[in-house]
């Protein structure tokens, strides 16, 4: 009998030495991060650039932590790499999130925002001044159709020109097109491009062409600032990887601050990253032009989602903007 008990006391003490290590390292040691082109996106540039989420992940006891980053087009696809469990953190717009909120019923939600700079309607047709002269002639890029925020923004938008029951009346003049590749299309006038809802640094660098001009802005149909790009992943994620996310949560803050701080050595590191040829002076100028915020604050991301419930883009309706943000956010003023 003794035998036996020694017999199974070693069992059991080789089963808790090879699950130790495995606890021990629970939580992921590579952070898979992704952004968009634009100067809308600076603090992960600069996250990558300093390597802050390693650094914060070593001064938390968790020395090898390493981050990767994946330069993608347009929010569709990087919600999709999130889903199929190839990212962990998105950054893009608030309307991707609230969409993937939605649908796995509180199972991808917000870290924080990233920032908040006005978007600008470029148009190349002299005949547009406003919203309300857009025809067949004309095409609009914007990153995703129907679901970016600046698709959104065109929903809330006509909302107010023609009505709730004609929110997607401005939705036929617009097609999917990354921003490199729109102002690319707009500056060759190739495609049939005769419009772009994009983001600086393309809006600055589009309202240069002969005959370009600005139609609205996020700020004149919102009233206000509005966060176009979020942080946001899955909760299984966050809720596996308490340490990470602290790590991140904190890089993100260091990031804004570095900005604000050092605008000009943000710019050159947003520069070498992207290969943007705009004169430094020029980038700097942008992110510290009015409206331009890089902050953690949510901010009109309820207003968003009330669009989308309004327009049954999404089925749930939150009783407030916490409940798509995980908690390290609610000590934010929010809305």
């Amino acid at each position: 009998m003794r035998a036996l008990h020694a017999q199974i006391a070693i069992c059991l003490l080789m089963t808790l030495v090879a699950i130790l290590p495995r606890l021990a390292q629970a939580e992921v040691n590579n952070v898979r991060v992704s952004y968009q082109p634009g100067i809308i996106y600076l603090p992960v540039v600069v996250m990558r650039h300093e390597k802050l989420i390693e650094k914060a992940a070593a001064e938390a006891g968790m020395p090898g932590v390493t981050a990767s980053y994946q330069v993608v087009g347009g929010g569709g696809v990087a919600t999709d790499a999130l889903l199929s469990g190839n990212l962990d953190v998105v950054t893009t717009g608030v309307s991707n999130m609230l969409l993937l909120w939605d649908r796995t019923k509180g199972g991808v939600k917000g870290f924080s925002s990233s920032s908040a700079t006005p978007m600008w309607l470029i148009s190349t047709n002299p005949n547009v001044k406003t919203l309300k002269d857009l025809t067949e002639a004309d095409k609009i890029a914007v990153p995703t159709v129907k679901i970016s925020t600046q698709a959104i923004l065109l929903q809330i938008a006509a909302r107010k020109l023609y009505g709730d029951e004609n929110y997607a009346k401005l939705d036929q003049y617009t097609t999917t097109l990354g921003h490199p590749d729109a102002m690319a299309a707009l500056a060759s006038k190739s495609g049939g491009l005769t419009g772009h809802f994009s983001g600086p640094p393309f809006e600055q660098q589009e309202a240069k062409l002969p005959g370009a001009h600005v139609v609205t802005t996020s700020t004149e149909i919102m009233g206000g600032p509005v966060s176009n790009a979020v942080y946001f992943g899955m909760t299984k994620f966050h809720d596996e990887n308490p340490k990470i996310v602290a790590a991140f949560m904190k890089a993100a803050k260091q990031a804004e601050d570095f900005i604000r701080d050092h605008p000009r050595e943000a710019c050159a590191m947003y520069a070498e990253l992207a290969n943007d040829k705009t004169p430094l002076d020029e980038l700097v100028a942008i992110i510290q032009s009015p409206g331009m915020f890089y902050d953690l604050n949510p901010v009109a991301t309820y207003a968003t989602a009330m669009h989308m419930v309004d327009t049954k883009v999404m089925k749930n309706r939150p009783a407030s903007w916490k409940d798509f943000f995980f908690q390290e956010a609610w000590d934010l003023p929010g809305n």
